[in-house]
């Protein structure tokens, strides 16, 4: 809790430095102001820029995909969110006009070990024009109220058989690293029952089943710390300031 404390503290108190960058660097751009026809008045202003610049506080990115390419036309693309619960939203990054190499559907199960699913933006955009395209927005836990319940490794499982369930049949998924794991262990689960909206294919990408085959440096950290470590070391709990307080 520290550490969320800390960096809210240092937000709060940058804060005037980032609105007073912001209105001086505006001032010093402006062409009303005849200093900013100076090499000092340039100057100024590109250093006002810098501190605007690594003041601002970030919110998540968007994916802003607006079309993608099939077959040389240019297809507009809308996004929309097709499935939600407290802990994940579907987005679907729908086409207006379906191409015909599009009719296969992909889902892109991104990672929710700390990063934004955004980060996989690149590779959406690069499936668009042979896919229909889904990918999974995982939420931060800090904005999950106490009262939406837990999420632990067989609510990931139960959420993706969920999801994969809503998608129908014939459906390809791509697990990009730390999912692969809930994704092999939900398609086990509906292997085990025959369901009928079993995935059509599952791809796994860098997300070792087995670490103890060819185990890296990070495998051998956590061997030689174990979980209780972990546990008094990594994990904090969310303060007052976030809607997850406490979680």
């Amino acid at each position: 809790m520290l550490n969320y404390l800390l960096h809210e503290q240092s937000c709060a108190a940058l804060a005037p430095v980032h609105a007073a960058s912001q209105a001086m660097r505006f001032l010093f751009n402006s062409p009303l102001n005849p200093h900013s026809h100076t090499i000092y008045g340039r100057a100024f202003a590109a250093g006002c820029e810098v501190s605007e610049y690594y003041t601002r506080r970030r919110g998540k990115p968007q994916f802003n995909i607006k079309s993608t390419i099939v077959a040389g036309d240019v297809i507009p693309v809308h996004e929309k969110i097709v499935w939600q619960r407290p802990f994940c939203r579907l987005r679907h990054f729908e086409p207006q006009k379906l191409h015909p190499h599009q009719d296969r559907k992909l889902l892109i199960v991104a990672p929710l070990s700390g990063h934004y699913a955004t980060l996989l933006r690149g590779t959406v955009e690069a499936m668009l024009p042979q896919h229909s395209v889904y990918i999974t927005d995982w939420s931060n836990a800090r904005d999950v109220p106490l009262t939406q319940g837990g999420f632990d490794l067989d609510d990931c499982i139960d959420y993706l058989v969920s999801i994969f369930r809503g998608l129908g049949p014939n459906l390809h998924v791509m697990a990009v690293c730390q999912p692969a794991v809930p994704v092999l262990a939900a398609v086990s689960l509906m292997e085990e029952i025959c369901d009928p909206y079993m995935p059509a294919s599952i791809i796994l990408l860098g997300g070792p089943i087995d670490t103890r085959v060819n185990p890296t440096v990070i495998n051998r950290f956590a061997e030689q710390h174990g979980a209780e470590w972990f546990r008094q070391n990594v994990i904090t709990r969310v303060p007052f300031l976030y809607p997850g307080f406490q979680r």
